[in-house]
């Protein structure tokens, strides 16, 4: 029978549609994977599944890192360093210092820290760091900043093999300290001499260099983070190696502390002044300084000082004041203008430590207690001296007025010591002091 022409149409229709649909599958799945062959190909997708190359042994990014720097000493300042080779310096720099303090993903490996700090110093990369610091950008110059304080620290076979270097290259230390000249590079510089000098001989060869007396400037400087780097750098000097310290006092007495009186003590500035006095009260107080405490407290001149800092508004000042103040009273050998200063100015000095307390809220008991027991021992070896000869009060150096001591106090330093020869015994603060 044959198929009326309106059937056979819809027939007709749906095979054509039904074959397009086909198509369109067909088609669609060869887009789909045309999409996804691009996008694989792609360098986003390619990195996603190619392995990472393999990280250079430390002793290679080291060589490399020489290498570099050896190009970019060579060049005189007014020469442009080519950027890829200082995009590849920072780069390794940067992967130094990985090695060195691990990474988020693991902790250092102590053999590739071994190998990079043997072959760091084989050769004189630490020298070339430090004169080419100057040329590299800030983040490459906090990552040669943070490599050199963790090799100074770095073992080798038990051996601190940085302190072997700078032995024999102390000259180093001239670059270091004037640093503090230039203040876009004083803060790198400072953290790299301080880490340096906590090897001894380096210490040695600072105290006694030219240099010495140049921190003394640098402590005033008035960028206000260059003079507190150069002042950190100081006491690092004057504190650590205490044997040293003590020979270089010895030897250096004179000149030091005039310039320390002068330049520090009776500074304009009360942050200069503030650490000034807490510095000779820790340089004073430490046992292997006995000789340079007697020396001290035996001057008219440094008692003067002392006694106008116990005047200053700053209760931290008049604290720090008292803990070296108390050495000049307590000197069981107290020279003649020591003792007639001292009797010259009692009423006033007894009428300020009356009221001279420290904020109780902020200090242990034992604190307190042992700053009132300190106190009240002044003040009966005061009102008990008696004068030596003739008071001619012309010559004297009078407490200038009676201070005003009433506030409470912020801050009590560490029990100090010294040695048990110079003081009264058994008072309580000779007790402290021994």
């Amino acid at each position: 029978m044959p198929i009326p022409a309106a059937k056979f149409a819809d027939k007709t229709m749906g095979l054509a549609n039904g074959i397009n649909g086909s198509m369109k599958k067909k088609r669609s799945s060869n887009n789909l994977k045309k999409l996804f062959t691009n996008a694989f190909r792609s360098t986003g997708v390619k990195s996603i599944f190619k392995s990472k190359p393999k990280p250079k042994p430390p002793a290679e990014v080291v060589r490399r890192v020489r290498c570099l720097l050896e190009a970019v000493d060579s060049l005189h300042n007014n020469v442009d360093v080519d950027p890829k080779q200082m995009q590849e310096l920072d780069s390794l720099l940067h992967d130094m210092k990985a090695i060195l303090y691990g990474s988020n993903e693991c902790e250092p490996a102590p053999e590739a820290c071994s190998q990079l700090t043997q072959e760091f110093f084989r050769e004189n990369t630490l020298r070339l760091i430090i004169l080419c610091l100057p040329k590299l950008n800030l983040e490459a110059r906090k990552d040669a900043t943070r490599i050199v304080a963790n090799l100074q620290r770095r073992p080798v076979n038990s051996r601190l093999i940085a302190s072997d270097y700078l032995e024999a290259n102390t000259d180093l230390m001239d670059h270091l300290v004037t640093g503090y000249d230039d203040a876009s590079l004083a803060l790198h510089y400072g953290a790299m001499l301080r880490e340096c000098i906590r090897h001894q001989v380096v210490a040695r060869s600072v105290l006694k260099s030219k240099h010495m007396k140049q921190f003394f400037d640098y402590m005033q400087i008035p960028e206000f983070d260059v003079a507190a780097d150069a002042t950190a750098t100081f006491k690092e000097l004057m504190t650590r190696h205490k044997s040293t310290v003590s020979e270089f006092l010895v030897e250096n007495y004179d000149w030091f502390f005039t310039e320390f009186n002068a330049k520090l003590l009776e500074s304009a500035n009360y942050i200069t002044r503030r650490q000034a006095i807490k510095l000779l009260g820790d340089i004073l107080l430490d046992r292997s300084n006995s000789a340079v405490m007697t020396r001290y407290v035996g001057s008219k001149d440094n008692l003067r000082i002392l006694m106008n800092l116990l005047r200053e508004a700053s209760k931290n000042i008049q604290l720090d004041a008292f803990h070296v103040f108390k050495l000049f009273v307590a000197n069981r050998n107290k020279p003649t203008d020591i003792v007639n200063i001292i009797v010259v100015n009692r009423s006033k000095l007894l009428r300020f430590f009356a009221s001279f307390r420290i904020d109780k809220e902020h200090y242990l008991f034992a604190e307190d207690e042992q700053f009132e027991a300190d106190k009240a021992q002044v003040v009966k070896e005061i009102a008990e001296l008696e004068a030596k000869g003739p008071l001619f009060s012309a010559e004297l150096h009078k407490f200038p007025g009676t201070p005003t001591a009433s506030g409470e106090l912020q801050k009590l330093s560490a029990s100090p010591t010294a040695s048990g020869e110079l003081f009264k015994s058994p008072t309580a603060l000779s007790k402290q002091l021994t």
